[in-house]
């Protein structure tokens, strides 16, 4: 059996991809999810599927679905992370087994790729990467796209979890009361940072954050994580402390500042999966309303 391609890094360019599709071993996912306003203002999801069937994927690229499939049905929260026995199931069922190389691309700007990265790796799997730029860039460049449905064949997958790359409400209870030393970084859009908007039922970001939004992470025109500079600056409150938590709504968007922090080199970083849906519920939790 020839063995799976090596990953470069964390991130895989779309010339990489493109020179090793079809390689033994190695599995493209697509991980997007779609947004909606929901008549209350609010954001809904629906599955990415539609979208990957009939505007077209990577070729060779099977679908994660991350609303169900890789995510807790009876979670308190959407997109609450599964089990191990739950996400065994699901990446198994994508055709990945413990020797493959994954490489995980959406339609966004990296958020869903990221959170599915992040779930791997939570999982005790680092064959896996991020599709640097996405079908966005992929799209960009004019290279081949697929239309319909790609059968995973189903393999094995053996869970080993690492609890520690996640935090519950006391971790951060604990850090907002000055008892454990962490930063905490906001991966919400700068106006539900601030106050200004909200689809929860209190505004603002969790005291003492700093503010990095998902969207602000990548190059605007090429959709590619931003260079090493420009990282350290959007993250530069956070970087070098003991541990590092990122949140957002729904531990999505945080799962790509964590990306960003791991390419940075910081060991120690944590996601708040619970993210602002649990805290903004406690009326006890604070809330800051300004930048």
């Amino acid at each position: 059996m020839t063995d799976s391609p090596a990953l470069p890094g964390l991130l895989v360019s779309t010339q990489w991809l493109a020179d090793h599709l079809g390689a033994e071993g190695l599995v493209v996912v697509d991980a997007s999810v779609a947004n909606f306003t929901r008549p209350d203002g609010g954001t809904g999801y629906l599955s990415g599927h539609e979208q990957y069937l009939l505007e077209g994927h990577v070729p060779g690229a099977v679908f994660a679905d991350l609303i169900d499939e890789f995510s807790d049905p009876d979670g308190a929260y959407p997109f609450t992370r599964p089990d191990a026995a739950r996400f065994s199931d699901a990446a198994g069922a994508l055709g990945v087994d413990d020797t493959s190389t994954v490489v995980v691309y959406d339609t966004a700007v990296g958020q869903w790729a990221a959170r599915l990265w992040w779930l791997f790796r939570a999982f005790g799997f680092d064959r896996v990467a991020v599709l640097d730029g996405g079908l966005k860039k992929w799209r960009l460049e004019e290279r081949e796209l697929a239309l319909g449905h790609v059968e995973p064949r189903p393999a094995s997958f053996t869970a080993s979890p690492r609890p520690e790359l996640w935090v519950e409400k006391a971790d951060v209870e604990a850090v907002v009361r000055g008892e454990l030393d962490a930063a905490l970084v906001c991966s919400t859009p700068p106006k539900e940072f601030t106050g200004e908007v909200s689809s929860r039922s209190r505004a603002g970001h969790i005291p003492g954050s700093s503010s990095a939004p998902a969207a602000f992470l990548v190059d605007r025109e090429q959709n590619t994580v931003l260079d090493e500079e420009a990282l350290r600056e959007r993250l530069a409150p956070a970087l070098g402390a003991p541990r590092i938590i990122t949140y957002c709504g729904g531990g999505i968007a945080a799962a790509s500042s964590a990306l960003a922090l791991t390419l940075l080199g910081e060991r120690s970083v944590a996601v708040y999966d619970g993210s602002l849906n649990e805290w903004a519920a406690d009326p006890a939790a604070p809330l800051v309303t300004s930048a």
